[in-house]
């Protein structure tokens, strides 16, 4: 139960922050680290090299959380750009399907490529299996929805495609964190670190099936994904690394620093255990508010002119999404914490 949930006790807000489906919050340990990184930086002691061994420990780590071989993971920096990847590759006339309403970073990317006839399709979450047919090129999905926490089915997806020859790209920036996921199991996943992974705004992973390295170019091949990164540094000829890691963008290095260990954080807890306490603390506030539980993390509601009011005598931190309240809860929140809440949005929620 959550009274003796220990994890809460890393976090330092001074509100009652519900809104990790915006921006995470950092743990101490990560707190401590980007401080002894900003410290060396500013004391002349820190060198390029230092941080390989941080950007390793951290892809590792996202590897062991998304249960695929380290092999299988590549860095990046935002979504967008790794989604960008699979898009460039994808057949001229193509058709992509994704569900209404995705998040754009995951749509924007290839119907960046409707003038050669790439068709991009919006259909709903709950239509997208029953969509997929033999012009099916890719479906693209967030494996929970932004907006609203819906949870997509990905298994009656993946059996679709599978029946289709069409491949899968899952988004799991609004659920590695706090949702089980296989990436292993998925053609690509695209994530980004600063939401459900705690971490600073700046880094993200993607995770590519081996049978793909080859189909996908590499748009922003560095000399970071090189097969040797410091000996890939000047002239050609071109030499990439034959894994994930030539999909591998230069990375921003206190921002992997703040990575490693809030995913190390977070693995180090176990997904089953974070799952099972966000599910927790939400239904806990959908009790005390007289709510249907929502079976997510992410809780999207109505809400009536009295709500902000409550909301800043309470110090809660939320969100305003598509003319909802979004709520979402995370590892430092607690059902103490949300129980008084819910009870003060009764009647005013829905």
């Amino acid at each position: 139960m959550s009274t003796g949930w220990p994890y809460a006790e890393e976090f330092t807000p001074e509100t009652l922050y519900l809104n990790t489906a915006s921006m995470g919050l950092p743990p101490r340990v990560t707190q401590q680290a980007l401080t002894e990184a900003h410290a060396a930086w500013a004391a002349g002691t820190a060198e390029p090299p230092h941080y390989d061994a941080t950007i390793a420990a951290a892809r590792a780590a996202y590897a062991e959380l998304a249960r695929v071989p380290v092999e299988q993971v590549a860095i990046g920096h935002q979504v967008a750009p790794l989604v960008g990847l699979v898009a460039a590759s994808v057949a001229d006339g193509a058709e992509v399907l994704v569900a209404e309403g995705e998040f754009t970073s995951v749509s924007f990317p290839f119907a960046a490529h409707a003038g050669r006839g790439v068709r991009v399709v919006e259909v709903p979450l709950d239509e997208l299996a029953e969509r997929v047919g033999p012009d099916t090129a890719w479906v693209a999905v967030a494996a929970v929805q932004s907006a609203d926490g819906r949870i997509a089915d990905l298994d009656a997806i993946q059996a679709a495609c599978s029946r289709h020859g069409t491949e899968l790209l899952v988004d799991l920036t609004q659920s590695a964190g706090w949702l089980p996921v296989d990436a292993s199991r998925y053609a690509v996943t695209v994530g980004g670190g600063y939401k459900w992974l705690l971490c600073p705004r700046g880094t993200a992973f993607l995770t590519v099936r081996p049978d793909l390295v080859e189909r996908l170019r590499p748009l922003a091949a560095s000399w970071y994904a090189g097969a040797d990164p410091w000996l890939s540094i000047y002239g050609l000829p071109f030499r990439l690394a034959d894994d994930a890691r030539r999909f591998d963008v230069s990375p921003a290095w206190f921002a992997w620093v703040g990575t490693r260990t809030s995913v190390e954080f977070l693995v180090g807890i176990g997904d089953a255990a974070l799952h099972s306490h966000a599910l927790e603390v939400a239904e806990a506030f959908c009790a005390a508010a007289e709510l249907e539980a929502p079976g997510s993390a992410i809780l999207a509601l109505t809400a009536d002119a009295s709500v902000p009011a409550v909301l800043a005598e309470h110090r809660v931190v939320a969100a305003q999404r598509v003319g909802r309240l979004r709520l979402s809860f995370h590892v430092h929140n607690t059902v103490a914490e949300v129980e008084p809440l819910g009870r003060a949005l009764r009647g005013h929620v829905g």
